[in-house]
């Protein structure tokens, strides 16, 4: 394993940090005033409107040859390998909330272009992946429900009915991220088609524009108070008779689940990229307050304990990036099914190693730390989240623990 950039990685992380230190890093107070003004009462736009400063930044990333780097199918992007990808994204995870977006990378779009470039037909992929390619839609992933445990999807109680030329979609969805977002334009929804099957073959995916009759964005959902923009929100969303074409499924009936966890794979690790990159953010936050704030007599940085905090920081990113690159490079060389493992363990250890320092550093800025004046709190809102998001750690735990006993059990 070589985790040294190749020139093309290098030529991109260069062009990369430039676009964050000259435009991104600045940009983030801007981009906070436009969200808290959109969020006024008084105005009409709303906390999921997108700032205009995106705009800006959207243009200027494509300008830059920044766009889509996300995508490994070198028809629709530059065609980076995961490995590539890494260390850009990571680049990325430094300022979450604008530089994903900034450069079309952000969830859910990007997993979504992924299914439909891998599971969508011709006219699905030329109606739908072009214009998100482009950046003149977004969409949102409609899988989570309320009244079911879904981190087993397939407890997923929504009904997607064949009817002549069409499917009937009846059920209700919440965490359907990017639903908020008021230029999303297409569903993704994951719903039973046939209950009687084998329990993973029940579930299908189909594909409903937003403004189809019986569609209903019943409210948004915040993330620790944040509307969590970026993403393009999280909905509460009702499906009430819901009629599509027959061709707006995704794959055949019964693949939804399987297309699932394709789907889930490259959105787990490039979670996982970006959280170390909110983990050196972090960490510079906190060696910089250290170094220039003064208690008892002493600045921070001669703290015993805030020594500690730094050092255990930095050997705790070192780590999940290495664990990280290695994921990479396995989905690179034997595929996402020979790297689950590995996605299963970064999946668990990068978002607590990113909630641990971000912990430290908001604990070196005491009440700054917890205020809207620094990134922090925004940060740790996101790291804490992907506890939950794409599985929660309590089943690639167990999920682990099975595949390492099976060594030892031959089950």
């Amino acid at each position: 394993m070589d985790f040294g950039f190749d020139a093309r990685t290098a030529e991109l992380h260069e062009a990369l940090h430039d676009f964050l230190t000259d435009r991104i890093l600045p940009a983030e107070p801007v981009h906070a005033e436009q969200v808290a003004a959109a969020a006024d009462p008084a105005t009409a736009a709303g906390p999921w409107s997108r700032p205009p400063i995106m705009a800006e930044l959207k243009a200027e990333a494509r300008r830059r040859g920044l766009w889509n780097l996300f995508l490994p199918h070198p028809e629709y992007g530059p065609g980076l390998t995961n490995l590539q990808y890494a260390p850009l994204a990571e680049l990325t995870g430094r300022s979450p909330h604008l530089a994903p977006e900034a450069l079309n990378c952000a969830a859910p779009d990007t997993g979504n272009m992924e299914l439909l470039a891998d599971f969508g037909s011709p006219a699905q992929r030329e109606r739908w992946l072009r214009p998100l390619l482009d950046g003149e839609l977004r969409s949102a992933f409609c899988m989570t429900e309320p009244e079911v445990a879904s981190s087993d999807a397939t407890n997923i109680a929504t009904r997607i009915e064949r009817d002549g030329d069409e499917y009937v979609v009846t059920g209700r969805k919440w965490w359907s991220t990017g639903a908020m977002d008021p230029r999303c334009g297409i569903f993704v929804v994951m719903g039973k088609t046939d209950p009687g099957a084998p329990r993973h073959r029940q579930q299908s995916m189909v594909l409903v524009p937003r403004d189809t009759p019986g569609v209903t964005v019943r409210r948004g959902l915040t993330v620790f108070g944040y509307s969590d923009g970026a993403h393009g929100g999280h909905a509460e969303v009702s499906f009430d008779g819901v009629r599509v074409p027959a061709d707006h499924l995704i794959g055949k009936p019964g693949d939804g689940f399987a297309i699932a966890q394709a789907r889930l794979g490259p959105g787990r690790i490039h979670h996982c990229m970006r959280l170390v990159g909110m983990a050196e953010r972090a960490l510079e936050l906190l060696c910089r307050r250290a170094a220039g704030r003064v208690a008892f007599g002493r600045p921070l940085a001669e703290q015993g304990v805030v020594q500690e905090w730094i050092a255990e920081s930095r050997v705790r990113i070192e780590q999940a990036r290495l664990l990280v690159l290695k994921t990479a490079w396995l989905m690179d060389t034997v595929g996402n099914k020979g790297a689950h493992a590995e996605i299963q363990a970064i999946k668990i250890v990068t978002p607590a190693m990113a909630e641990w320092v971000l912990d430290k550093a908001i604990q070196a800025h005491g009440g700054a730390g917890v205020s809207q004046d620094t990134p922090l709190a925004a940060l740790w809102a996101g790291a804490r989240t992907l506890r939950l998001a794409d599985g929660p750690d309590e089943v690639h735990r167990a999920a682990l623990a099975r595949r390492e006993l099976r060594r030892w059990t031959g089950d």
